[in-house]
């Protein structure tokens, strides 16, 4: 079994905590930037290369920027994230907006910003002419149907799945778009998710790219990028290995050289869309120990919960858990860690085995820099936590603060209890 290491130490978290109390999502600027890094070098061969950086998985301008200082895009699915995108530099096409059930809103910033606009369904086409207009360059998002598998093993069930047009559809988008002035074209496609495997992105690649093939053979239409979108997950158990992108990179390569370069499309540029693999392993929440409870289980109460990491609570999903300081001593109690919400499924772990745990203790869940704090909510009335970012340099800085009383009230400002809430506050502080 291999070992999951924070990166950072009890000593860091406990100066941190003087002043930014816990629970907290902390980031770690060196990782991010090292796996950016390593995701150009695997696909340095293809020209025009881009990661997107899927905006939904950890949506804050500090984190944002220094993506973009490593040359990533931002992939957006809502207006605000298109707004966020936009403050922190992101240009044109340096923006892929891809959305579903898309209020006209939505799509008329996505226009107007001149972002790639990725339509995910056939009736989109009238939609966005509707409502805007058809621009220059467009992707279409493609659904094979049925299971999506890997020597026989089912990864997923696209056929299920809201996202893209059939391939009936699609060859019917692109003849339609191009009567309509349409000059460059993109395919995305997303079949799997939070896969563990180097062999995902390049079965997705071959499929897509002889569908590229047979698109531009039957409808002449030049085809000019393909989005492999996200899917490459991340191993959030300690026995998983780790995804390789170099593997990955060079499996791609071998699909791309043997479909589309016989086919006269050696100038297709890859897209990758990888939210989660950028993000989740160079994030972390910390919580406190704050209560035990000794009944028909043994149980740690912390300061976090579902608000903070809603992954546990919806998928059941794991999340591993490295009690700071003890890092070497015997993983012989077993615990369920919870938050306080009045939910039974308000937990981050269940029946794990860990170290003894001491009220005051801090817990590291890893791997919850992407659908991490993006994914928390206010029930119970619980206030979401600050975002914090390790430096390079060593040095914390605050990227997102806690929320308050006052946000959590703030969207009464203009009604009838407005003041008696306020008044609540000041009440509460004496």
């Amino acid at each position: 079994m291999s070992k999951k290491v924070p990166f950072v130490t009890k000593a860091q978290i406990e100066e941190i905590a003087k002043e930014y109390p816990t629970p907290f999502h902390i980031y770690d600027e060196a990782g991010i930037r090292r796996t950016a890094r390593t995701l150009y070098k695997a696909f340095a061969w293809n020209k025009g290369f881009k990661e997107y950086f899927a905006v939904k998985a950890t949506p804050n301008p500090y984190l944002l920027q220094i993506l973009k200082e490593e040359g990533c895009g931002a992939d957006c699915s809502s207006y605000t994230e298109l707004l966020m995108s936009d403050a922190v530099g992101f240009k044109g096409h340096e923006i892929m907006f891809s959305s579903n059930a898309t209020p006209v809103e939505d799509m008329q910033l996505a226009y107007k910003q001149g972002v790639i606009i990725n339509l995910d369904d056939f009736t989109h086409i009238e939609f966005l002419e509707k409502v805007a207009a058809i621009p220059e360059t467009i992707c279409c998002r493609f659904n094979p149907g049925g299971h999506f598998a890997i020597a026989n093993n089912i990864m997923d069930n696209p056929g299920d799945a809201k996202y893209g047009m059939t391939r009936e559809q699609l060859f019917d988008a692109y003849k339609i778009l191009m009567a309509k002035g349409v000059k460059e074209f993109g395919i995305h496609a997303f079949l799997a998710s939070n896969t563990v495997t180097n062999d995902y992105y390049p079965e997705l690649a071959g499929i897509l790219f002889q569908l590229a093939v047979d698109l531009k053979k039957e409808t002449g239409a030049h085809i000019t990028f393909i989005n492999l979108s996200g899917g490459v997950g991340v191993a959030y158990r300690p026995e998983q290995k780790d995804n390789d992108l170099m593997v990955i990179g060079e499996g791609v390569r071998k699909a791309y050289e043997a479909i589309l370069v016989p086919a006269g499309m050696d100038d297709v540029r890859i897209f990758t869309e990888l939210g989660r693999f950028m993000l989740a392993p160079n994030g972390g929440l910390v919580t406190q120990a704050i209560h035990q409870k000794h009944t028909y289980k043994e149980y740690i109460g912390c300061d976090a919960c579902a608000a903070n990491l809603m992954r546990p609570a919806i998928y059941d999903a794991y999340h591993h858990i490295t009690v700071l300081g003890k890092e070497n001593e015997p993983c012989d109690h077993k615990y369920d860690i919870t938050g306080g919400l009045c939910e039974n499924s308000d937990k981050f772990a269940k029946d794990r085995m860990l170290p003894k745990i001491d009220m005051g203790d801090y817990l590291f869940i890893h791997d919850a820099g992407a659908h991490g704090f993006a994914m928390g909510y206010n029930y119970n009335g619980k206030l979401r936590s600050a975002e914090l970012l390790l430096q390079e340099d060593g040095s914390v800085k605050m990227i997102r603060r806690a929320e308050t009383p006052a946000d959590y009230f703030a969207t009464f400002d203009n009604g009838a209890f407005a003041d008696k809430l306020n008044q609540a506050i000041e009440d509460a502080k004496k």
